[in-house]
């Protein structure tokens, strides 16, 4: 369990339908196929033997690797230094496309730029999350894995003038491996392919070149559309491209992260599976890629979730909080028993039952998206009005309910103060959205509930002795979500009630940069153990900190949540004590909350200049 790297050691790859997760040491642990939330073939993070894995490195030397990305891109370049050469494996999946396939491709290019140096080649695929047996066909121009329907080729790459004879090779019924000597200007490695109707063959490095060129050219063009020229441009265009790859193309739905089963603490059984589409999480995203300029993220997103909204009016059934890439609402949860779990986290689940879960603020989140988005002139059809119409005639009857939280809880409904504030911001948004237009609604009935929800919330959730809005009505536990009130315009940050709340959270929920979500000590979730700081809520703490006149104090903060980044600019969920990131890596929500609060406290610190 040692021999674990730290999630912030990984890079991430990715062809916009999965993506794949490649260590300093050279190792892809991590490769669902063919969509993000498919079985793992590769899946050495939650389990290097039964888990499945492949290594590329250096033998026979001692090394020293560093990893960065080809400048606009995600192309992950890990570098290996010794005393004899300098060696680099270049990591890259050509963009698959809009077109859902089953056909993915991961490059592993080998390069020596000084020196020479011997590397190995250790490819031990596990299909199923290792549950699935595999048969090896192996010759010198390729090896070929099958397992049931599913088949992985793996493509040697000729280097100069020389290829390797069957001395260098090990093979059985597991994996195969293979070592050989490079030399500078030698360019080698492997190609992968899933379900390539092509036998196995030698590649020839100008086809691996050509593949390198059009990738790298394709998200340079990409991220040229991008409108951001502020302060911290690096990182958010990093971010921006971190959320592009947990985009399904052909559907628009960003997964939460690309991974699942990693412990919010290591040891501990917190280990979900995140490789769905939250509707909270994807219409949050909206207000970030428009405020970069990505328009056809955002209406990509908006295809997305306009078409979850037409499915449940012909269901008869309300909107899920989250679902498949492809919009399948079936996400039932399991646990892999057999899989040790990252560093002992076990158990081991994928999919997850907090689908079937009651929380009623994704409606505020979509509606708010909707608003945002048509006041970019991404305006929707009188069809999908009419459909959005109806979820907030449902939301009438409902908002006034206990319910299950956005922190997905298992410990019982409450009536959550979050709640009821996305339900005002459903309502008011729906108000805005029928009188911008002329469209017909009930506008009488919103205005009503979303008055309502404003009594009740200014009355119920705003707890005098702690002399701050808290968790839920029966409680006096505080909760991070609350940082959201300013920012979608509930109370002005100005407000002394909102004002004493952001102070009881300094005291409470605030260490130095970093900000838990809650206390689950003082408010079980059903749950055992403890959790770490939960990073997006410490970019929303950035936020609120601006909007509050506090501009140095969150230029500070944010300056200092930057330095948890690992050493490629990626944020998991949450950061332990010791300053591990831990949870499912990288976090949508986290690099989200990034690009939102850089864009507020680049306009707050450009208007007080």
């Amino acid at each position: 369990m040692d021999s674990y790297p730290a999630v912030e050691s990984h890079g991430l790859i990715g062809d916009l339908q999965t993506a794949a997760l490649i260590t300093r040491d050279g190792t892809l642990d991590w490769f669902c196929a063919p969509r993000f939330d498919s079985p793992s073939i590769f899946g050495g993070l939650l389990d290097r033997e039964k888990g499945g894995y492949f290594q590329v490195s250096p033998c026979g030397v001692d090394y020293v690797s560093k990893q960065l990305y080809l400048p606009g891109t995600p192309i992950l370049i890990t570098r290996f230094l010794s005393a004899d050469g300098v060696g680099e494996v270049v990591d890259f999946m050509p963009v698959a496309g809009e077109v859902a396939t089953d056909r993915h491709c991961v490059v592993r290019m080998i390069r020596v730029v000084r020196g020479s140096m011997r590397f190995r080649m250790d490819c031990q695929p596990r299909f199923d999350y290792g549950r699935r047996p595999h048969t090896v066909d192996f010759t010198l121009h390729g090896t070929v894995f099958r397992s049931g329907d599913l088949r992985l080729t793996v493509n040697p790459v000729r280097r100069g003038q020389m290829l390797l004879d069957e001395r260098d090779f090990r093979y059985d019924e597991r994996g195969v491996t293979a070592t050989g000597v490079l030399y500078e200007g030698d360019t080698g490695g492997v190609v992968l392919h899933t379900q390539s109707p092509e036998p196995a063959r030698v590649v020839d490095p100008a086809e691996v070149t050509e593949m390198y060129e059009r990738t790298r050219d394709h998200w340079r063009r990409w991220l040229d559309c991008s409108r951001y020229t502020g302060r911290w441009r690096e990182m958010v265009e990093r971010s921006a491209m971190t959320l592009k790859l947990m985009t399904y193309a052909p559907t628009g739905g960003l997964v939460a992260a690309p991974t699942a089963g990693l412990p919010e603490r290591i040891g501990g059984e917190r280990n979900w599976d995140y490789r769905f589409t939250w509707v909270r999480d994807a219409s949050i995203s909206v207000h970030a890629l428009l405020g970069l300029g990505f328009t056809a993220e955002a209406r990509g997103y908006l295809d997305w979730l306009t078409q979850r909204i037409r499915d449940a009016e012909e269901s008869g059934r309300p909107v899920q909080i989250m679902y498949r890439v492809d919009g399948d609402r079936d996400l039932g949860e399991e646990t892999l028993p057999h899989l040790e779990g990252y560093r002992g986290s076990a158990p081991v689940r994928v999919g997850n039952d907090a689908a079937t879960q009651l929380q009623l603020d994704i409606y505020g989140e979509a509606l708010n998206c909707l608003h945002l988005a048509d006041a970019e002139g991404l305006r929707g059809s009188y069809e999908e009005w009419r459909n959005i119409t109806k979820v907030l005639d449902w939301l009438c009857d409902h908002w006034d309910q206990p319910e299950d939280g956005i922190w997905e809880t298992r410990g019982g409904r409450q009536d959550f103060t979050y709640g009821r504030l996305m339900s005002w911001v459903a309502f008011d948004r729906g108000i805005r959205l029928a009188g911008r237009h002329g469209r017909p609604g009930d506008t009488t009935r919103w205005t009503a509930a979303r008055d309502a929800a404003y009594e009740q919330i200014m009355t119920r959730g705003f707890h005098p002795g702690r002399q701050a809005f808290v968790q839920h009505y029966a409680t006096d536990v505080l909760d991070a979500s609350l940082l959201a009130m300013p920012a979608v315009g509930f109370v002005a940050p100005s407000d002394p009630m909102w004002q004493s709340t952001l102070r009881a959270m300094d005291e409470e929920l605030v260490s130095d940069s970093l900000v838990y979500r809650y206390d689950p000590a003082a408010s079980p979730d059903g749950l055992p153990g403890a959790e770490g700081t939960f990073t997006m809520c410490s970019f929303w703490y950035v936020q609120a900190l601006a909007e509050s006149g506090r501009l140095d104090d969150a230029r500070l903060t944010f300056d200092k949540m930057l330095t948890y980044s690992s050493d490629l600019g990626l944020y998991s969920e949450e950061i332990a004590p010791s300053g591990e990131q831990v949870g499912n890596f990288p976090q949508a929500f986290s690099h989200l909350s990034l690009i939102n609060a850089a864009g507020t406290l680049d306009r707050l610190l450009d208007a007080r200049r």
